[in-house]
């Protein structure tokens, strides 16, 4: 079997770093809060998911068997504020909702191939699991931790409280009381106890189009319970790890604690990730303030944030800049930087595979440039195993990098490194940029031709919705932006077609 390195993650849950210790051993059950798809994914979702792909494919490399489990949220009108988000995507768009969340689930996807993402083992749909959902919401019943009104069963956070104390506010870190406070403007307070108290099965308004019967009412899940359920049912009653973003910490995060331990009385994940937002010039994105960018913006460069377009690839290399748990500031120069660092490094693991392996006998001794390089590889994977630290990472392979570069120009005697250094340097090499980091070569020899198709598939699927709702000057200035890079729109009878 294989044996897995000391991999330490932070856990949201105790607010330290641990020892990694999968509940089976080799094995690891991963879930992770995907998309609610109303809209076209944004960029503060992307690097979530990039994030825990980055994770998911380190995981896999480090010889660990994972089943990762992501979910679509496919029922718009899950969330406390009551707006039926779903609903109100089709009403705009003038389609069911069910053909909104296929149409943004597929936009999601393609997103998700533009960035080289590996798909998860599984992707449930909300949808899919409502039966799951009111077999929760009748053990939560049955617990005495929730209560029936009018149609619409609540869960009891106060009595959770006094019967799991310390439990409701570890994810987030708050006590009690302030998480209370932070629950009174929520919907239907006047059926609750509590203002803390949250819907685990909601009644339907006149209005609402997405319902199902259950034993209390024809209505609908609850936001939070989709999750519950679906861990529950692809990885068991606890499992390895949770992820998602920051702001799904509360009230998300905490009330999936409350409803698997109201069900089962135990906790869901061992240990919770969370990544940290994205900045945009400083500033929190906001799109009433104008301080907001797209991903299809920044791969046209239509934005007016930024000087130019950047590609999926040197975008993903700015995430991978940062660590997945610091905050990430968007700014055309760190763009920039990115760019150049991304294309840098390319450039260096082709010099670095084109290298000749010089036919010196190995004699079991090292020589100081070996031992210079291999302490180089190991701070990269000591980086990776301080909790996914791929800035330490992506640094010592810029070191490594000032050795091919010297090794390339003879400045670096080639005897002064052992045949097999050179192997291990172009096997870890290879590995970390395509593997690990997920990135691809955008070179013209190293171009992926279904990444290009399926990007400007995208830009001009947004450019046609453009259209349609009158946006001309958006429309007009995705054109004019493929154009000065050397893509020639046209509109004709049979649709859109693009050329180089």
């Amino acid at each position: 079997m294989t044996v897995q390195p000391s991999l330490k993650i932070y856990n949201t849950l105790s607010g330290k770093k641990e020892e990694f210790k999968p509940i089976t051993p080799g094995y690891v059950g991963m879930y992770v809060c995907g998309p609610t798809v109303y809209s076209d994914v944004h960029l503060g979702n992307c690097r979530t998911f990039c994030s825990f792909d980055m994770i998911y494919r380190y995981l896999l490399h480090i010889g660990f068997k994972v089943r990762y489990v992501r979910n679509i949220t496919d029922v718009g009108h899950l969330t406390d504020d009551g707006e039926d988000r779903m609903a109100k995507g089709a009403k705009v768009a003038q389609l069911e909702p069910m053909e909104v969340a296929q149409r943004y689930t597929v936009g999601f996807h393609d997103m998700m191939r533009i960035f080289n993402t590996l798909p998860p083992s599984i992707e449930p749909r909300a949808t899919g699991h409502i039966p799951e959902q009111i077999e929760l919401v009748q053990q939560i019943l049955d617990n005495g931790l929730a209560y029936e009104r009018n149609g619409s069963v609540y869960f009891d956070v106060p009595k959770f409280a006094t019967r799991q104390p310390g439990v409701y506010g570890s994810i987030s870190g708050r006590i009690l009381d302030d998480l209370y406070a932070e629950t009174r403007e929520l919907k239907s307070q006047e059926e609750k106890n509590h203002p803390a108290d949250f819907a685990i099965w909601m009644k339907a308004r006149p209005q609402d189009i997405m319902v199902w019967n259950s034993p209390w009412s024809v209505g609908f899940p609850g936001w939070h319970l989709e999750c519950s359920a679906m861990s529950t049912k692809y990885l068991g009653k606890t499992f390895d790890i949770h992820g998602g973003g920051n702001d799904l910490k509360f009230p998300h995060h905490e009330n999936e604690v409350a409803q698997n331990h109201g069900a089962c009385s135990c906790h869901p994940a061992n240990y919770w990730l969370h990544t940290n937002m994205l900045l945009l010039n400083g500033k929190k994105m906001s799109k009433s303030d104008g301080n907001t960018i797209t991903p299809t913006e920044l791969f046209t460069g239509t934005s007016d944030h930024t000087s130019k377009a950047y590609s999926p690839m040197a975008v993903r290399f700015f995430m991978l800049m940062a660590h997945y748990r610091s905050t990430l500031d968007i700014t055309d120069e760190a763009l920039m930087a990115a760019e150049k660092g991304f294309l840098k490094i390319m450039e260096t693991n082709r010099l670095l595979q084109a290298l000749p392996v010089n036919a010196r006998d190995f004699d079991g001794s090292e020589t100081d440039t070996d031992r210079a390089i291999l302490g180089l590889v190991d701070d990269a994977f000591d980086g990776m195993n301080d909790d996914f630290n791929t800035a330490i990472a992506i640094a010592s392979l810029n070191e490594i990098g000032s050795y091919v570069h010297k090794l390339t120009n003879k400045q670096i005697d080639p005897a002064d490194v052992s045949p097999w250094v050179i192997e291990r340097l172009k096997t870890v090499f290879n590995a970390f940029l395509f593997d690990i980091f997920g990135l691809q070569d955008e070179s013209a020899s190293g171009a992926d031709s279904g990444t290009v198709d399926g990007l400007m598939q995208l830009i001009l699927d947004i450019r046609g919705h453009a259209r349609a709702q009158k946006d001309f000057a958006t429309s007009d200035k995705i054109r004019d932006a493929l154009t000065e890079v050397g893509i020639t729109v046209k509109d004709g009878k049979e649709g859109v077609t693009w050329s180089k």
